[in-house]
């Protein structure tokens, strides 16, 4: 039997080069290679501060975003938390969405990897719930202590990090075929 794959819209809400966020969404890549295909969206630096007066369809930028999550099976945010809430280009580009249904039943999953991470988690499930995403459980995740829990090459160290990692590629693949 052959298993189609699931297009997966990976963001990270970090826009650092090396991040502990774009480290775990490669790791997920394979982990999930099986049942995924990853596409990693890197334009949320060049999206421009939301303006509801602004039409979407003016910019070229919000368009292909909108393309992007429009296109996806699933979409996947892996986030730092910046003093006790969502990094600012993450939080802007999801106030884009607010006005359309582009998220409305879009399966997905969010991980939070900081040092903390309990509000930027908080304030990520209220605001993707806000805009009608379907968040299973099982795939919301918190990562306390991120950057301990992999080497200096992205690797995970952690055996428990990888169970739950792999349990929320399950979730996320299970809650696109329901």
């Amino acid at each position: 039997m052959t298993v189609t794959k699931k297009t997966i819209l990976a963001i990270s809400g970090s826009i650092r080069e090396h991040s502990t966020s774009k480290s775990l969404l490669k790791i997920i890549g394979e982990l999930g290679s099986e049942h995924l295909i990853l596409e990693f969206y890197s334009g949320l630096a060049q999206l421009p501060y939301f303006n509801p007066d602004i039409e979407p369809d003016e910019l070229l930028t919000v368009r292909q975003f909108y393309t992007a999550l429009k296109n996806a099976d699933g979409v996947i945010i892996c986030t730092p938390e910046y003093v006790f809430s969502l990094p600012g280009v993450l939080k802007n580009a999801i106030e884009w969405t607010v006005s359309t249904t582009i998220f409305a039943h879009k399966p997905l999953a969010v991980i939070v990897a900081s040092a903390s991470g309990e509000k930027a988690l908080e304030s990520l499930l209220l605001v993707m719930t806000t805009v009608g995403a379907k968040i299973p459980k099982e795939a919301s995740l918190l990562i306390q202590g991120a950057q301990g829990k992999l080497d200096e090459h992205g690797q995970i160290t952690d055996p428990n990090l990888l169970l739950k990692l792999n349990q929320l590629i399950a979730a996320l693949v299970k809650a696109i075929d329901t």
